[in-house]
């Protein structure tokens, strides 16, 4: 195989042998998929028709899911249906649209908590602005920077990563098209272009992590010279779902990527791949949950809703 284009397809990391252990890994991940899309479901679903979370963080909260039941959509169906069908293919075609969404999506998740930073910055540190800086017409041009730049990303590294000779076969050691799996397919020396593209993204990736970091010391300064302890309260069930849910992305994607070769394995890279791409996405609606009344009330508002809907056609 002298080049990507020669390729028909890829196959896919199994996560089982046996017949029975295949099916035991479809059924889990059904569920975590179906628990997902309830959570980020009714999330969506709640913001969207309660007019009192028409608010600036409520608006980052409705992306956010978004982008969470998307990407968990890439990643996970697909795995799915290998498993139910006892196959390891995917197309050429459908592994590059993976590793397009994959970027796209996870860049445009990281630069959408950067933008959840600095409306809990405002909030907390400049109440007095907050309405004049975080206006609706604000909001949306930041959302909408998010997802330019995770849509940019995503351009970038596929167009990078699929003209790269592959000369390896094609076998991707994960459970979807993963862009640093592909580069172990490539030619020598081919994946530097790459691997210049990937220094300019984590660049930009920890300045976006500096600035959260900034934000939150100054939060927490703020914050901690509230006299009230309702208030205080308060501004920390604000920000400590957010900083909950940077923690664990950044946690999980530092450590996926920047392990030491010594303690890689296949069975760890899979293990620490689930936890970066899959867990996030399924326990970001209770994290965010947990500790918000407003949204806790909307989601019931919305289940007794449906509840009176379906005894009402009965």
């Amino acid at each position: 195989m002298s080049n990507g284009s020669s390729l028909n397809g890829f196959l896919l990391l199994t996560f089982a042998v046996t017949r029975e252990l295949q099916l035991l890994h479809f059924l889990l991940f059904l569920g975590i998929y179906l628990a997902a899309l309830l959570g980020n479901g009714l999330i969506i679903t709640a913001i969207a028709c309660d007019h009192r979370l028409h608010t600036p963080m409520y608006f980052f909260l409705l992306n956010l899911s978004l982008l969470d039941l998307s990407s968990i959509s890439t990643t996970v169906p697909k795995s799915m249906v290998n498993s139910l069908w006892n196959t390891r293919a995917i197309s050429y075609s459908g592994c590059t649209a993976q590793v397009f969404l994959v970027v796209f999506l996870f860049s445009a998740e990281y630069s959408l908590l950067t933008v959840m930073a600095y409306d809990r910055y405002v909030a907390i540190c400049r109440p007095l602005h907050y309405g004049t800086i975080m206006d609706s017409r604000a909001c949306v041009r930041m959302a909408a920077a998010a997802w330019g730049s995770g849509f940019l990303c995503g351009v970038l590294h596929t167009a990078s990563t699929f003209s790269i000779p592959l000369c390896q076969g094609n076998t991707v050691d994960q459970f979807f098209c993963e862009i640093p799996q592909i580069l172990k397919l490539s030619c020598s020396d081919f994946y530097l272009r790459e691997a210049g593209i990937t220094g300019i993204g984590a660049c930009l990736t920890f300045g976006c992590f500096v600035f959260i970091v900034l934000s939150y010391m100054q939060i927490f300064t703020a914050v901690l010279r509230i006299p009230a302890e309702h208030g205080r309260h308060k501004a920390f069930s604000m920000c400590l779902p957010h900083l909950a849910v940077v923690s664990l992305l950044v946690s999980t994607g530092l450590f996926a990527y920047l392990k030491p070769p010594s303690i890689s394995s296949p069975a760890l890279d899979v293990v620490v791949t689930v936890l970066y791409s899959v867990v996030p996405q399924t326990m970001n609606p209770l994290i965010y949950s947990m500790r918000n009344k407003e949204l806790q009330e909307a989601v019931r508002k919305l289940l007794r809703r449906k509840k009176y809907m379906g005894v009402w056609r009965i």
